[in-house]
């Protein structure tokens, strides 16, 4: 599968907010609110003053209160799918001369609905007319892939089980872990955080050793407040991680405090470029939504070319642009430097817009995780 043919050409992304049920590897904030377990990786604090358990919830009160807010979120994807129909209808050059007024007003209303996810995806429609040249195309792929989400949770009851449960998700409806638990030594491959303005969202990556299996474990904090889990890249934790329902299932939570272990851990086994890409394709086969797809990619020598960096098998076959063209960035320095022009293996996310290395590990030291910046 080309992998870059089924969202777009690379370079082609928009930056999706926190506020979006998540748009990154098949997990995302929307699907979890700062109080998502991911940031209590040490345990479920007891109640204020001593209190005793809280009463157990009302399952018929609990389904009413989910039945009031699917109807809610029904109407705004059937609002979303009238307003989509105009504005194609209108012609998609009027969506630049309307400014920014009208999209805001129209995720207004999709927060009204109880969709964050539909409301954040409206954010980044109105932004794509001030994106510079050749925005019709991309709004036009944009409003398509909302088209598409807005028909999938209108026909969510049809669809298969993992399917529909990463609507849920993408729609902006909470999440919670219902896989088999996974208990392993998980090495820590990369932490990262993004925010805007309200919320900031940490994303830490996790490598299974004898699973073999890739974790992203979410923590949010406040506006101006750091994310409560703070895993150091490279460390080795012991623990049973719990995954999530949905395609793809890489976000997880810590069922019990994940322990430190002694030791370095060896980076995940990777591959060239193109497993790299049919990766990424089988993942948006089962989610279209995705925005990237965490890979290992060994045996690569970082390049600059014409275009910005990228990084290259060491055979020369293929090649994946690194996201941002901006020379002047210290990762890919940093990634030269360690490289010393020889093979050496790099994880990080690979999506439509290219590839965004994470940590990457040198020939000469294969059990130190190094962060990239």
């Amino acid at each position: 599968m080309d992998a870059m043919g089924v969202r777009g050409t690379v370079g082609r992304g928009r930056a999706p907010e926190p506020g979006e049920a998540s748009r990154e590897a098949g997990g995302g904030p929307g699907a979890a609110g700062p109080r998502s377990g991911a940031g209590r990786a040490g345990g479920t604090p007891g109640r204020a003053g001593g209190a005793g358990p809280a009463a157990p919830a009302d399952p018929v009160a609990a389904r009413r209160r989910a039945e009031r807010r699917a109807a809610r979120v029904t109407a705004g994807a059937e609002e979303l799918e009238r307003r989509l129909a105009d504005l194609v209808r209108g012609g998609l050059a009027a969506a630049g001369q309307r400014g920014y007024g009208l999209w805001e007003e129209t995720a207004a209303r999709m927060v009204d609905a109880q969709a964050p996810g539909l409301a954040g995806r409206v954010r980044e429609l109105g932004a794509i007319p001030g994106s510079g040249p050749g925005w019709p195309v991309r709004l036009l792929e944009e409003c398509a892939l909302t088209h598409l989400l807005d028909r999938a949770w209108l026909a969510a009851d049809r669809l298969p089980a993992p399917l529909a449960a990463t609507v849920r998700t993408r729609i902006g409806l909470p999440s919670s872990p219902g896989g088999t638990p996974v208990r392993d030594r998980w090495l820590v491959l990369a932490r990262y955080d993004t925010g805007d303005g309200r919320l900031t969202t940490r994303r830490t990556w996790l490598y299974g050793e004898e699973s073999g299996r890739t974790a992203l474990l979410l923590s949010f904090g406040a506006a101006g407040r750091a994310p409560a889990l703070a895993l150091p890249v490279g460390a080795v934790l012991d623990g049973e991680l719990t995954p999530h329902a949905g395609s793809g299932q890489l976000r997880a939570e810590p069922g019990e405090p994940l322990v430190p272990v002694a030791g370095r851990g060896a980076p995940p086994p990777g591959g060239p470029v193109g497993a790299a890409l049919d990766a990424y394709g089988r993942a948006l086969r089962e989610d279209p939504w995705l925005e990237s797809w965490p890979v290992t990619l060994a045996r690569v020598v970082p390049a600059r070319a014409e275009y910005g960096w990228q990084l290259a098998d060491a055979d020369g076959r293929e090649a994946l642009p690194l996201t941002g063209g901006d020379r002047s960035r210290p990762g890919p320095w940093r990634l030269l430097a360690l490289s010393g022009g020889a093979p050496l293996t790099v994880f990080g996310e690979c999506g439509h817009r290219g590839f965004t290395p994470l940590a990457a590990w040198s020939p000469d030291a294969p059990g130190e995780t190094v962060p990239l910046p």
